[in-house]
Formats: structure tokens, C-alpha cells, sequence
């Protein structure tokens, strides 16, 4: 005769604040981190503005003189206004903050041309081949001051399983990196091409197909959010990891996605507080140092809830195990 044994008790997920505060908590406690944020912010705010006006005027130019400057209205205006507004204050060393992995940056998002000591300088580029050569070099080297800074932040909280070199966590970046560009481009091209399509034959159909392009995208926001994470916190490969975060988010995908949702929130609500200062005020600097600081904490409370929420994965998967006892006699 066989008994079965009494399932034990799930216990609760991780908690979203509970994460959150320890962030906050360790980077409170290693403030060395924020070096990197700090000195992108620096660079963008006092360092020289990579200017693309020259490149992108010409284009405008050229693209005006195929149309016989017969393009639509609403299109000119558009034009127009990002030629005169965007284009001039655009900075290129801005691509240095490179996404899903990057140096946070508070003045990535700002087109500041004047900081307290005066004007920025203007470096510009002058050929179609600097541009793609400039482009290139600050995204892979954006990529990888991006796999040292989630490294660095990933040691200070204490939950990485094995220390991982700072050579391999770059590596690990740059291959993760250009594998999520490709698959952007190579789903993202047809996509935009299919809506506009569908837009030229009913603008309702296309209301109705960006509706389910946004609920998809919603689901793939968890996924994408923690895809890195293994590559730091357990030596994964740039593959696995992806792999790793599907495989939470199936399980997760509620409680993660509130987490990923406050992270959102907390900082983007924030950038308002930060970005209140005029550029060329010295009260910037307080806004840089409160952005590095939050988003490092939050960073560092991704890696806590991912840590977490896998140990919680693990014990549910043990516990939800048929057990049996020895047979009685």
C-alpha cells in the first residue's frame, strides 16, 4: 500500500516593493556605481554636440527636388518643423545610450545645446560615410559601457551565482545586442510595411490591427525587460538568457508584469521631476545625480525579483512534483 503525501503550501511570489526597496537600499550603499550614468550625462551635457544637420539638410534638399516640392501639406509641415526644432539640437552622442542594454542617461533625452559654462561646441559630420562610421562605433560602444554598467550593478546586489569577467559580460552584451537588432529589423520592416498598406486601403483596419500590435507587444515587454539578466546574474549565454526570461515570464507573467509596469511608472514619472531645471542651470546636476541614482536602484531591483522570482520557480516546480512515500506493509 502506497500513501501519498500532503502537498506543502506555495508560498507567495516575490514582492514588487519589497525588490524595490532593496535596490534602493543597495545602491544607497555602493554610490560607485553611478559613475558611469554620471559621466554619459556629463559628456552629453557639457562635451561637444555631434551635429547630422549638414547630412540631413542635403537629404531634405535632394528629397524636396525629386518631388518638385510638391509634397503634401501636413507632410511639409512636418518636415519643416523637424528640420528647424529637432535636427539642429540633436546630439549623435546620444546613441550612446543604447537600449534594452545601456548606460542610463538623463540628458540622452534632452536636446540641450547650452549647459552653465555657456554653449556647447559643434562637431560636425560632414559625409554619409562618417555618419554610418559614427553610428556604428557609439552603438557598440554604447552596447558595451552598457554590459559593464548592468555587471557592475548586477555584483554590488549579491546575487549573481559566479563572478562573471567583465570581458565576457561585454561579449555576452554585444552578441545579445545585435541578435535583438536584427530580429527588430527583420520583424519591424514587413510590419510597418503591412500597416501602411492597410492604412492606404482602410484607416479602420489599420486602428484595429495597431490595437492587437499593442496587446502583443504588451506581452512582450516581461520577456524583453529580463532577457539580460541571465547573461550577468548566471554566467548564461546571450541565447539561453533569452530563453531563461521566456521561460519566467510564462509562469510570471502577472506579478512580473506589475513590476515591470512600477519601474516604468517610477522612473518615467521622475524624468518629469528631473528635467524641470533649464539646461544651463547648475540645478541640472541635481537632476542627473537623482536619475543615476533611481535608475540604478531600479536596475539593481530588477536583478533582486529576478533572482527571487526564479528561486520561487523552483520551489513551486518542487513542490507541484507527484511524491509518494515508501509502500507500507
Amino acid at each position: 500500500m502506497e500513501t501519498r503525501q500532503t502537498p506543502q503550501p506555495i508560498p507567495p511570489p516575490p514582492g514588487v516593493i519589497n525588490a524595490i526597496k532593496a535596490g534602493m537600499d543597495i545602491i544607497s550603499s555602493h554610490l560607485s556605481v553611478l559613475l558611469l550614468p554620471l559621466a554619459l550625462d556629463a559628456l552629453l551635457w557639457f562635451g561637444p554636440r555631434l551635429s547630422v544637420q549638414k547630412i540631413f539638410s542635403a537629404l531634405f534638399e535632394q528629397m524636396l527636388a525629386l518631388t518638385g516640392g510638391s509634397l503634401p501639406t501636413e507632410e511639409m509641415t512636418a518636415a519643416q518643423k523637424l528640420m528647424t526644432e529637432w535636427l539642429p539640437n540633436f546630439n549623435l552622442f546620444s546613441i550612446l545610450r543604447t537600449f534594452p542594454v545601456g548606460v542610463s542617461s538623463l540628458m540622452s533625452g534632452k536636446l540641450s545645446i547650452a549647459n552653465p559654462l555657456g554653449a556647447q561646441s559643434v562637431i560636425e559630420v560632414g559625409s554619409d560615410a562618417g555618419f554610418l562610421g559614427w553610428l556604428f562605433l557609439l552603438t557598440f560602444l554604447g552596447w558595451s559601457l552598457g554590459g559593464l554598467y548592468f555587471n557592475w550593478v548586477s555584483g554590488v546586489t549579491g546575487t549573481r551565482d559566479a563572478a562573471s569577467g567583465s570581458g565576457r559580460a561585454v561579449m555576452q552584451t554585444l552578441l545579445f545586442s545585435l541578435f535583438i537588432t536584427v530580429i527588430t529589423f527583420m520583424i519591424g520592416v514587413p510590419v510597418m510595411f503591412m500597416l501602411g498598406i492597410l492604412g492606404l486601403i482602410n484607416p479602420g483596419i489599420l486602428q484595429v490591427a495597431m490595437f492587437v500590435l499593442a496587446l502583443f507587444s504588451a506581452w512582450l515587454i516581461v520577456p524583453i525587460f529580463f532577457a539580460p539578466h541571465g547573461m550577468y546574474l548566471r554566467g548564461q549565454n546571450a541565447f539561453y538568457s533569452i530563453y531563461a526570461s521566456l521561460r519566467m515570464a510564462r509562469f510570471t507573467l502577472p506579478t512580473s508584469s506589475m513590476f515591470v509596469l512600477a519601474v516604468f511608472v517610477i522612473s518615467q514619472g521622475l524624468n518629469y521631476l528631473w528635467a524641470v531645471p533649464a539646461d544651463n542651470s547648475w540645478m541640472t546636476l541635481v537632476g542627473i545625480a537623482g536619475h543615476a541614482f533611481v535608475t540604478s536602484a531600479l536596475l539593481a531591483a530588477s536583478f533582486i525579483y529576478y533572482r527571487d522570482m526564479n528561486v520561487w520557480l523552483e520551489i513551486v516546480f518542487e513542490r507541484l512534483k507527484p511524491n509518494t512515500a515508501a509502500p507500507q506493509t
